[in-house]
């Protein structure tokens, strides 16, 4: 018999859009032999199922089932491809958890901590792992841009909290920047990372359960047209991305070594994208992404199919280990 599968996608923060093109790749390459998929949008408004002419149908959150013609669906799992809140912050594991509905992310403490980035590399510290040189403030803080800068330096980022696609992220080359870069960080969250410039080699790395192990996908290397791996690099094709990654054996290992420990230490599940910069030829670890981009353009597909994985396979196998 089909199981019943919930496509979360959209969300209450900027990359509502991103996810909707994410869930509608995860809808299409979803085994129709083995599912019954539903497009569910959530969104500030309301929690819908989409059918395919568009028509929005309520979901009964007391219980996350649907009424359709008469008949009441009860789901068998949720994939979760929702980025930044609520699906990428906690909150709707929190609530499949409490209801008894397996979904695909990691699981709610983790994706919490991991969406916050102060708090997920204050919790990688104690392990060893290597990180950019960083400086806290939460809104209402005094600035004192002397200190910011005897911290970290010049150039450095300035980064909102809690915020995907790189909303709210600036390069500050000099110190006039700094302020107006900070005023752009808190229109995403009220709280912010300012970070140390790491120069060298960026890579995406992926690392995902795979029947019933942790694997590391083929290293991606980013080499972006602009200053950073902004937005317009990430979806408007501002950038290079090269898999396998040009890195030596040497190299590779490192940051394969380094990539699965961090997803271990975080207690991943599922699939995960994590992003390390070579500094002084040591990959430096950056940020954990824990329901990554799943569109045509993004990086997680294109590791998928290097390693010789049919999505349709990856996602068949991310639904079963969730619901294992």
């Amino acid at each position: 018999m089909k199981k019943n599968i919930a496509i979360l996608m959209g969300g209450y923060s900027s990359e509502f859009e991103i996810s909707i093109q994410s869930g509608n790749v995860v809808y299409k390459h979803l085994d129709p032999e083995k599912y019954v998929a539903y497009r569910i949008h959530i969104t500030t408004d309301g929690w819908y199922y989409v059918d395919d002419r568009d028509q929005k149908h309520p979901i009964d959150k007391n219980d996350f089932s649907l009424s359709l013609n008469g008949s009441k669906i009860i789901f068998d799992a949720a994939f979760n491809i929702i980025h930044g809140t609520p699906g990428e912050d906690g909150l709707i594991q929190a609530y499949f958890e409490l209801i008894g509905i397996p979904q695909t992310a990691c699981d709610f403490y983790p994706a919490a901590l991991t969406f916050n980035k102060r708090d997920c590399i204050s919790a990688l510290k104690p392990y060893g792992i290597p990180t950019a040189t960083n400086y806290f403030l939460n809104k209402g803080d005094k600035i004192d841009s002397n200190e910011i800068l005897d911290t970290v330096g010049l150039p450095c980022f300035v980064k909102a909290n809690k915020a995907g696609s790189s909303y709210g992220v600036s390069k500050v080359k000099t110190e006039a920047e700094l302020l107006p870069a900070i005023d752009l960080a808190y229109k995403e969250d009220d709280e912010i990372i300012i970070e140390s410039f790491l120069s060298g080699t960026e890579v995406s790395v992926g690392v995902i359960t795979y029947k019933g192990k942790d694997t590391v996908l083929p290293i991606t290397e980013i080499v972006s047209e602009n200053e950073f791996f902004d937005y317009e690099a990430k979806y408007l094709g501002k950038s290079q991305e090269i898999t396998p990654a040009r890195l030596s054996e040497k190299d590779m290992k490192k940051v394969q070594d380094l990539a699965l420990r961090v997803y271990q230490i975080l207690k991943m599940k599922g699939f995960s994208r994590s992003e390390y910069i070579f500094h002084n030829g040591e990959p430096h670890f950056i940020e954990m992404n824990t329901t990554p981009g799943f569109s045509e353009a993004s990086i997680l597909p294109q590791q998928v199919l290097a390693a010789g994985i049919s999505i349709k396979d990856l996602l068949t196998n991310t639904i079963e280990e969730a619901i294992q």
